[in-house]
């Protein structure tokens, strides 16, 4: 059975399929931000979209992501919980609404990092497709100031963060970051834990490369790492090893579909993922069992990129 945090982040997942203006008439007003410390002085927000790391020390702050604007005076008192130092620095994980909303609050007093494709891609927005809404340009307060192509790091608070691109996994622009000397990871959306997850073709993304980056994560971090996901409770390394197997074996079958020049339809109907369905696709799931067959098909055999959100 999920646990109820994870259900929490089911649901606000959702959101960042929703327009500018379905964003608005959500009502914020009840979420909780809560700090919970990860180790030395790296902590973890939660609240309602993706989770925030924290590191803070004499230097000020660094967040890495922060969630949606109407959550920013949220996420300060919590900071403020923790120190009274300033938001230097905001590093986002990539261009999701979820993780990039407070961009323009905090970009006011902060600087904001982010891989050369998040900027991009804030600053020009989707348009609609098929029943999913536009999303519009980010504005200029909200962009990333300082880009990077491969990697970045801010040495701060006796830490070394370091921001590596692993490119298209969750999307083209995804950056995992790595607090070494506190042997922390926040993964961005490469790694969730409320299920399958949400690959997004649209943006650049494929299961290879959401394959990759978690693999080569790994292979660099001590057992003991802490690992933030980009939605769910905290992690760690072992937590990152079935994920990693159900990715492959998932994509595993259904290319063995489409070698044998079967159609979406077809093995949806002949429900080919469903032994993982208990476990990665529950009662509610954002991902269920046919968007995750109709995500790897899509992306397997390159056909309607961008189409994966088509029947919601």
């Amino acid at each position: 059975m999920p646990r109820p945090q994870e259900k929490i982040m089911r649901k606000f997942v959702l959101l960042l399929c929703l327009s500018a203006t379905a964003l608005a008439q959500q009502d914020f007003s009840k979420v909780e931000i809560k700090a919970e410390k990860v180790s030395g002085n790296i902590y973890m927000l939660t609240g309602a979209g993706g989770n925030i790391g924290v590191s803070v020390g004499d230097d000020g702050i660094v967040i890495v992501d922060d969630q949606f604007a109407p959550l920013a005076e949220k996420i300060r008192a919590a900071l403020k919980g923790i120190t009274d130092k300033p938001v230097r620095f905001v590093i986002n994980t990539h261009w999701h609404g979820d993780h990039t909303g407070g961009n323009p609050q905090f970009g006011e007093t902060s600087t904001i990092i982010a891989q050369t494709n998040v900027r991009k891609r804030l600053s020009e927005g989707l348009p609609a497709s098929g029943s999913t809404p536009a999303t519009p340009a980010m504005v200029k307060a909200g962009l990333p100031v300082v880009t990077f192509d491969h990697d970045v790091t801010v040495h701060v608070n006796g830490e070394d963060i370091e921001a590596i691109h692993f490119p298209s996994g969750h999307t083209d622009g995804d950056s995992v970051i790595f607090f070494k000397n506190s042997h922390v990871v926040h993964m961005g959306d490469d790694f969730v834990t409320y299920g399958f997850p949400f690959i997004d073709l649209r943006s650049g993304g494929s299961v290879k490369g959401m394959i990759d980056a978690c693999e080569k994560v790994m292979a660099t971090l001590p057992a003991d790492t802490k690992v933030i996901p980009g939605h769910g409770p905290l992690s760690t390394v072992a937590d990152l090893k079935p994920f990693v197997q159900m990715l492959r074996e998932t994509s595993a079958i259904v290319q063995k579909g489409i070698d044998q020049h079967k159609t979406l339809e077809q093995l949806q109907k002949e429900n080919v993922l469903g032994a993982y369905s208990a476990k990665w696709s529950p009662k509610g799931a954002f991902i269920d069992t046919n968007r995750m067959v109709e995500t790897l098909y899509n992306d397997l055999s390159g056909k309607s990129k961008g189409e994966f959100m088509k029947h919601n």
